[in-house]
């Protein structure tokens, strides 16, 4: 009797034993690695006029653009990617097609994790345009002033990031190389975009690179995304500051169908010594992507966060 009581007690134990080891074994980490927000646009314009005295002209107009940003982000990776592009035409009774949009900007940034929410980071990023761009209104009757990869800016460069949530990242290259092509050969002379003599092709110039990110959501479907960044050339001119700024306010009428305007701001005196502006507004399709929860919103999954 006594050895069958030994028996059971004994089982229990090792039941009772596995039992809290199960419980204890840590939860697995089921967060996604990858986050990817990203949205597919296609605005829309038109008027037309048939015997009004007010006066106008038949116009129709489109314009066309994507919107990535793909996150990696586990243990003390970071990992950010970056996709702009963006195209559009009017086309005006009388007047003809113009361009009144333009823009390829691409960059990526890896970051590793020395201090809470700061990394050592490098990159490259590179800002171009589709087609020509012409004087007097992007006329293409008129001068042409501008082209694919004419210009076109590569950066490299190494740094760090500071990157405390989702809506704010900032990073500071002190070094950072930058180059300046002119492949378009109609625009290869001295003066433009910088270039030392006629035919070059490319200017190179190396400084500190700074750039920052930063979303605000205004309120229930407005969200404002703000673009800075600041260029300084160490070897020629350091007070000759590159600055640049984007906004892009968002606002969402439901799923499909929301009104965008954006606003960019530039400087670069290599370029024209006037501040130069741009603003855009339109309404139409706008399809919206985002993979769900992200890692950095569970921050009890990154136990190299815990300090």
């Amino acid at each position: 009797m006594k050895k069958l009581l030994l028996i059971a007690s004994f089982s229990l134990g090792v039941a009772a034993a596995a039992q809290e080891t199960k419980t204890e074994a840590p939860v697995a980490d089921t967060a996604k690695a990858w986050s990817i927000q990203g949205q597919n646009t296609l605005m829309l314009n038109q008027a037309a006029f048939s015997n009004w005295v007010g006066g106008g002209a038949n116009n129709v107009g489109w314009l066309a653009g994507v919107n990535y940003n793909m996150t990696y982000e586990k243990g003390k990776d970071l990992w950010e990617n970056i996709i702009i592009l963006g195209y559009g035409q009017n086309n005006t009774q009388g007047t003809g097609v113009r361009k009144t949009q333009d823009v390829i900007n691409l960059s990526t940034n890896y970051g590793r994790e020395f201090a809470k929410n700061w990394y050592f980071s490098a990159g490259v990023s590179l800002q171009t345009q589709f087609a020509p761009g012409y004087e007097d209104g992007n006329n293409p009757d008129a001068k042409k002033i501008s082209n694919f990869m004419a210009p076109g800016y590569l950066n490299v460069g190494a740094g760090v990031t500071y990157r405390p949530n989702d809506n704010f990242t900032m990073t500071l290259r002190p070094a950072n190389a930058r180059w300046t092509f002119v492949l378009d050969k109609d625009l290869q002379t001295a003066g433009t975009y910088g270039l030392k003599n006629d035919g070059d092709s490319s200017l190179f110039q190396f400084g500190f690179l700074g750039t920052a990110i930063y979303k605000v959501k205004i309120m229930e479907n407005i969200s404002l995304i703000n673009t800075g960044s600041v260029f300084s050339n160490y070897l020629d001119h350091p007070e000759r500051l590159v600055l640049s700024y984007s906004g892009v306010l968002n606002m969402k009428i439901n799923k499909y169908i929301s009104t965008n305007v954006t606003l960019d701001l530039l400087y670069d005196h290599n370029q024209i010594q006037k501040t130069q502006l741009k603003q855009t507004l339109g309404v139409g399709f706008a399809y919206n992507i985002d993979n769900g929860k992200k890692r950095s919103d569970n921050k009890d999954n990154q136990s190299w966060l815990k300090k």
